[in-house]
């Protein structure tokens, strides 16, 4: 949805870290494999191999805060692409918010946004 307006290093980096959560439970279904396809076709970066960077250094690379919340507002799509979220994503998610450093209220916001994204895109299919 806003992946284009990222600088090309973040985009990397963005695959990076969505690969990352999508395997964290050890699964990667086939509603993740398909969101992180998307992911490659919206930043043209289809040829893009993964290389499985940490996330300490995958995070320092976002600075701007509107990085920040596209990145956030992407990873809760793909999170919930396949209808669970994990207590290993929960986890994740908690350091990605803390790194940010997103407070509660602004956490909050930006989640209960995609939840009514979510909920207008499965009422359209």
């Amino acid at each position: 949805m806003f992946l284009a307006e990222l600088q090309q290093e973040e985009k990397k980096a963005f695959l990076e870290l969505a690969a990352l959560i999508a395997k964290i439970d050890g699964n990667v279904s086939i509603y993740e494999t398909s969101v992180l396809s998307k992911y490659q076709k919206e930043m043209e970066l289809e040829d893009y191999e993964v290389k499985g960077l940490a996330i300490e250094e995958i995070l320092k690379i976002f600075k701007s805060d509107r990085s920040k919340n596209i990145v956030l507002t992407e990873l809760f799509q793909l999170i919930y692409a396949d209808g669970v979220f994990q207590d290993e994503e929960s986890q994740i998610v908690d350091i990605i918010k803390n790194h940010f450093g997103f407070n509660t209220s602004e956490f909050t916001s930006l989640k209960d946004w995609v939840d009514k994204i979510k909920d207008l895109k499965s009422r359209k299919d």
